[in-house]
Formats: C-alpha cells, structure tokens, sequence
C-alpha cells in the first residue's frame, strides 16, 4: 500500500492568522482539547473538513518537530469551488475546524542532492523538506516561482538562502523558472521534488523524462486531465459481488451504490485515501500521487479516478 494514513478524526482550533502574501492566510492550528497533535514528516497534508461536506488537502509548512500545532499556508482561489474561499472569510483565530491526518504521499527519499521547484503556494510542502536537508549533508537547491514578489509566501523564511541556495523567478521581474537550465542535464545522485500548478508540473515531468526513472517526486493537490471513459467490470474477491462499472460514474461511485464501504476524501486522486489492492486485471492509472514503477506494478489503485485498462479489474474487497 502507498503508505498508512492516520485517519483518526480531530477537532483543531486557529491559534493564530496571519497574511502570508498577497491572497495567502497562514493558519496555525491546535488540538481543540489541548492534545498533542500526531507527527507528522515532511510533505505530508491534512484533510480540511469544511462545510457543505468540502474536504480540502493543505500541506503542513511549519516545523515537524512541534507537536502543539500544525501550520498551512491557503491561496485564495477565485475560479475554486469554495474551499479556499471559506477558509480565508471563516477561519479566525478560535474558530474550529474538523480534520484528519496527517497523510504524506510526497515523503522525502534520502539522497545526496536536492533539486527542489515551486510554484506559487506549492512552496508549503518543499519548506520542512528544506529545514529536514539544510540539517544534513545533503547539497541542495530551491527554485521557487510566483507571479509577483507579492504573492510569494515565506519569503522571509528563505531570506537567508536567497541569492544562495534559493532562487526567486518573479513572473514579473525575470520571466519563468528556467528548466532548461535547472533540468537540461540529469544528476544521477539528486532527487527532485515539486509542487505547484499543472502547467509548472507538466514541465517539469517533460524535462525529467531522461533522468533516472526514481528521480522525480511530485505533489498535486488538482486532479490530472481526464482521459476517455468507457465501461468495465469489477470482481470484488472477498465479497464475490462483481459490478459494471459504467462510463459516467467511478469505480468508487459504483461501490458506493452497491453498498461497498470504502473510505474516501478528495475523489480526486490527489489524497490517498481510497487507495485499494488490485488482485488481477490492468489498471489506467489517473491519480496524481503514483510513481512510475508502482504504476508499472499495477497492483494497487485509488478507485475515486482511476478505471480498468482492459474489460475487468479484481480488487481486494
């Protein structure tokens, strides 16, 4: 399985609100009975659980070795479906909020050399990572992207690595990151790590298509394109059911209405939670949170997007 999540559900109080950069909040949450809070490694994320039964993904951006409070960093998205928009015009400081987690499917690998990439808000996952290797020896570079200098968050952070070890690519001031540069040539020691929007992400995968198959990890937190929908069936091998699984509905929906209990979040394929064994059959794989040799595995499947390759799937349920 692609890790074990903790899927315990809390109740966290904003212990404190502050403006990150232009349209980002920064969120310190806290165990609403005093609690400890569970560890937590960099590049993981807890489930929001907001009203209107919304469940949002947020990267914990603050430091992994306090257990009294965990930090996100929230864009304000004006084309999102409301979650973003609620946390910045509802959560204030005292305000309550469901959650569950944490859960990382963006851990970091051990190697002798970092390339880290952000764009915009996807810096919150790469922040820990770069606090966890600055206190090793491990070499490591950050590129972090943004439209302006404005909307850039933790700046202040990275101030003493900037013009260093980190470099800023303001949209404004000097264009895009440089790819080209940063990935034209594969480091066969160096693990590269990236979060942000869909066009940065895509990119970069192009780029690293000739690094080592191993080399490139990536978080999304927005599904990938869909692709074409047909139908299939499903044996459930524990169960003996098997269902049609048709073009317009996911194998989760299908579960779900033949009254097959399994847990969900995001229906998305960016959170992990729904992640299911595969016994037999081939998977089109359409989650965001796979590597390629576990997509090659075949034997594992997030049910909430990802469908049969071929006419039938047998899954361990």
């Amino acid at each position: 399985m692609h890790g074990t999540p903790d899927e315990a559900d809390r109740r966290l109080r904003v212990i404190r609100r502050v403006t990150g950069a232009e349209g980002v909040v920064v969120l310190d949450l806290a165990d609403a009975t005093g609690a400890e809070l569970p560890p937590w490694t960099p590049g993981a994320h807890v489930d929001l659980r907001l009203p209107g039964g919304m469940v949002r993904q947020y990267s914990l951006c603050g430091d992994a070795a306090d257990r009294r409070v965990w930090r996100i960093g929230v864009l304000r998205e004006p084309d999102g479906r409301g979650g973003s928009a609620y946390v910045h015009e509802a959560l204030r400081a005292g305000v309550e909020v469901d959650a569950r987690g944490p859960r990382n499917h963006f851990a970091l690998v051990a190697a002798p050399r970092y390339v880290f990439i952000a764009g915009g808000i996807g810096v919150t996952p790469i922040l820990p990572m770069v606090a966890a290797v600055g206190n090793s020896r491990a070499d490591w570079e950050l590129h972090y992207g943004g439209r302006s200098r404005r909307s850039m968050a933790f700046l202040d952070q990275l101030r003493a690595d900037i013009g260093g070890r980190v470099t800023l690519y303001p949209q404004d001031e000097v264009g895009l990151i440089d790819l080209d540069r940063i990935l034209g040539r594969p480091r066969p020691d160096a693990a590269v790590y990236c979060c942000g929007p869909e066009p940065l992400l895509s990119a970069v995968e192009k780029h690293c298509a000739a690094w080592p198959a191993d080399a490139l990890h990536v978080e999304r937190f927005t599904p990938r394109p869909a692709g074409p929908r047909g139908s299939f069936e499903v044996e459930l091998a524990r169960s003996g059911l098997t269902l049609t699984v048709a073009a317009n509905q996911s194998v989760l929906q299908a579960l779900e209405d033949a009254g097959v209990d399994v847990l969900s979040s995001c229906r998305e394929g960016t959170c992990g939670t729904c992640e299911t064994p595969v016994l037999a059959g081939a998977v089109d794989h359409r989650d965001s949170l796979l590597t390629p040799a576990e997509r090659e595995a075949d034997d594992t499947m997030f049910v909430c997007v990802s469908r049969a390759a071929g006419p039938r799937l047998v899954l361990d349920l």
